[in-house]
């Protein structure tokens, strides 16, 4: 089982979206039989069967073994991942492009550019599982409490001067073997774990 999936497939992302069927995937994280799992979330054993054939043929979930009961064969399933994320390729008549009208102080062009990134490692980590291959990535997730709005404007002149002289540093256009890197960088207010609202503004 992966830590984390990517759902590209448009008809997977509908199956995993569908309330009883996310439940099932969360219930999946250790394996189990429909009629285990019929027992937790409530519904006939014949119902879950259904939606666990959904799930299965859109790979979320797998089948980890058979047992046999008398006249029965029972099989027990288990999610794929522990967690999943739908990639923006599923929706790819409406996905968001950041090439469209680039604003770093717009935070829906900001929301845009995270939408690439989730696209983009999710083709990458796609490719690589195929391949049993790893993805050389690298991340920074810090957090910076500023007195001021304008201490807030400063650090991010002096992080987009810092970024670009390190990417003129290391950049080198004419070298034939060498691989295009994308350089992520967002700001933005913190937004409390166990909040869903929206961040105050300001």
């Amino acid at each position: 089982m992966h830590d984390i999936a990517v759902i590209e497939d448009p008809a997977a992302a509908e199956a995993s979206l569908d309330p009883i069927r996310a439940r099932l995937l969360a219930e999946l994280a250790e394996p189990g039989s429909a009629t285990m799992l019929a027992t937790r979330v409530g519904l006939a054993r014949q119902k879950v069967n259904y939606h666990l054939r959904a799930l299965e043929q859109h790979g979320l979930i797998e089948l980890v073994e058979e047992r046999r009961k008398g006249n029965v064969t029972e099989r027990v399933m288990r999610a794929t991942a522990a967690s999943y994320v739908i990639s923006p390729t599923a929706l790819s008549a409406v996905r968001p492009n950041p090439d469209q009208s680039p604003d770093r102080l717009s935070a829906r062009w900001l929301l845009a550019v995270a939408a690439r990134l989730v696209q983009d490692v999710g083709t990458l980590i796609t490719g690589a599982d195929r391949a049993r291959k790893r993805v050389a990535t690298f991340a920074v997730d810090a957090e910076v409490r500023f007195a001021s709005a304008a201490d807030r404007a400063a650090f991010a002149e002096e992080l987009a001067a810092t970024v670009t002289a390190l990417v003129g540093r290391y950049h080198d256009e004419s070298a034939s073997g060498g691989r295009d890197h994308r350089v992520v960088i967002a700001l933005h207010p913190s937004v409390p774990a166990d909040s869903g609202s929206a961040a105050p503004a300001g």
